[in-house]
């Protein structure tokens, strides 16, 4: 019995044949996918939009303006979720046939909570990006500022080496 060590190539490698001496002679790559697409039984869409909570059947507990205070409602939906975790424990002592109830109030406040995160992302990667960009700019005003010295250091090396040439 005998057995590759790698399986053979797809078919389409017979698409580049001549691709070292006419790197023109390959295929264009497939068009970046635009809309809506179906990945593994799941509806995706290219469009990066978050998704409201009334579209994903979430009752929204926090105001629908668009000037939300999201720190104020943050920690509001957090005391609101500690609260809720207590009568949680109350019900499942006292009254154990109700805790769906609560478990699904519970589920609500996290979702909301984690709308609201969501919500902050791209201000979060803004900030990155910006963090990052000054971080660069800081590597680089090192970098010339090391080149600046060793190139004092190597002028001063070759004067040297030049008054002691010139002394002799």
């Amino acid at each position: 019995m005998a057995t590759a060590t790698y399986p053979p190539p797809p078919p389409y490698y017979r698409l580049y044949k001549d691709y070292s001496e006419n790197p023109n002679s390959a295929p264009e790559p497939p068009p970046p996918i635009e809309g809506t697409y179906v990945c593994f039984g799941g509806n995706y869409t290219t469009e990066d939009v978050l998704p409201s909570l009334e579209e994903q059947g979430v009752p929204q507990l926090y105001p629908k303006d668009s000037n939300v205070d999201y720190k104020k409602e943050l920690r509001s939906l957090n005391r609101e979720l500690q609260l809720h975790i207590l009568e949680l424990a109350d019900v499942l002592v006292d009254r154990p046939s109700q805790y769906a109830k609560r478990i699904g109030e519970i589920s609500s406040i996290f979702k909301n909570l984690h709308h609201l995160l969501n919500s902050l992302r791209p201000h979060q990667a803004r900030a990155t990006l910006i963090h990052i960009m000054e971080l660069q700019i800081q590597q680089r005003k090192q970098a010339v500022e090391d080149i600046k010295r060793r190139r004092g250091e190597a002028q001063r090396l070759l004067k040297d080496a030049y008054v002691t040439l010139d002394g002799q």
